[in-house]
């Protein structure tokens, strides 16, 4: 454990069953979408959610939450012929062409590529399954046959430990890992924030090769903007201010509207991050995952290695226990493990994802209509029909 940072004090909002969900339910739930396009089979709202119903290991979902969910995941429902299709917004299509082509073009050229992530682990992590002897019907009879109740399982989900960390196909980032335990047991999203992670991601960057990648997601707190950019919500006088500030002409008759309009024309060239901004002084480049993709990220088949290896090995379910069990975890991921995942990421899963975007087009491009406002009355006549 080599880095710690006291969290601020944050508001608690009070959050929906869409927004509060844990992002792994979300990425399992994107992924039950494409299954059908990997088919080739239409997926309908009502088909996806069935399948995510019958999931055990994920929530089930009323069809207007879900609904609400899939627009949440940023998928749209568009209308061909009398079949409705389930599709990924164009902007998440063009991200993660973009990404693919990017990331294929830095391996060409031969650049180190680096996978950050951050992950949790609570205190009760244990194994779902195990052998249970159905003979054992009560403590009594054990006790006479000299036999145990079976495996004691955890009170309840226990203290959280929070960690981030960075590697590539040789292994893990020496002096790269940053760890503290959770104040909370909401998502642990809210205990990370912007500035500790820059702390943390400052003192990692000296520690890379030169000229490298470093892909990552795009959190919040991996988003901070370099400078506030004019919004609806800003001043008529603030935008103006804005505008002279990066000598973009405007005349003072303009309604705010119009200001807007300008705004957005120019905003591009200066919406810029902090982290990107603080990699690219050291001859870094960041790219950014889409949207609920982690599957192109290596390092979460590392982290689930990890809890699997906690998991089979948590017996006392204490905090200071899981410490231990989580170091000796990470010390057990080897360079080949980590040339594994890369491996298999680049050799199927990218693929995967590059021929999806092929299959996507056939899908959509006869006939297709985009509902637009129109997607929740529409979707209750198909439901009900």
């Amino acid at each position: 454990m080599n880095h710690s940072f006291s969290e601020p004090i944050t508001r608690e909002h009070r959050k929906g069953i869409v927004t509060s969900l844990d992002e792994a339910d979300k990425h399992a739930i994107r992924r039950k979408v494409h299954e059908f396009f990997f088919r080739n089979e239409i997926p309908t709202i009502d088909k996806v959610l069935e399948e995510v119903n019958g999931d055990t290991t994920l929530p089930n979902f009323k069809p207007s939450t879900f609904h609400k969910l899939l627009k949440h995941l940023n998928f749209k429902w568009k209308k061909r012929g009398r079949n409705s299709l389930l599709m990924d917004r164009e902007e998440i299509v063009l991200w993660r062409r973009e990404y693919l082509i990017k990331i294929k073009s830095y391996r060409d050229q031969n650049r180190k590529i680096y996978y950050l992530d951050e992950t949790w682990v609570n205190a009760g992590h244990t194994t779902s399954k195990v052998w249970v002897d159905e003979t054992v019907t009560s403590s009594r009879r054990a006790f006479l046959d000299g036999l145990s109740i079976g495996l004691k399982n955890p009170a309840g989900k226990g203290k959280r430990l929070i960690t981030c960390h960075i590697g590539s196909e040789t292994g893990f980032v020496v002096d790269g890992l940053w760890c503290f335990e959770s104040k909370k047991t909401g998502d642990y999203h809210e205990e990370m924030n912007g500035q500790s992670f820059e702390q943390w991601f400052s003192r990692v960057l000296p520690n890379l090769e030169e000229n490298p990648v470093i892909v990552l997601d795009n959190a919040p707190y991996y988003s901070r903007k370099l400078e506030k950019i004019p919004t609806t919500a800003s001043k008529k006088a603030d935008i103006q201010d804005w505008l002279r500030s990066k000598n973009i002409s405007f005349e003072e008759s303009m309604l705010k509207v119009q200001l807007l309009k300008i705004v957005k024309e120019h905003k591009a060239k200066f919406e810029k991050y902090i982290i990107d901004e603080m990699a690219a002084s050291q001859n870094k480049t960041v790219l950014r995952l889409p949207p609920y993709h982690c599957e192109l990220n290596p390092i979460e088949l590392i982290w689930a290695d990890i809890k699997n290896n906690i998991a089979q090995h948590n017996k006392t379910f204490k905090f200071s226990d899981l410490k231990d069990l989580f170091n000796e975890a990470l010390l057990s991921i080897t360079a080949q493990k980590w040339q594994n995942c890369v491996n298999h990421v680049k050799d199927k899963v990218e693929k995967k994802m590059w021929e999806l975007d092929n299959i996507l087009e056939v899908q959509a491009e006869p006939f297709i209509i985009e509902l637009g406002g129109s997607e929740s009355s529409d979707y209750e006549s198909t439901s009900s029909s």
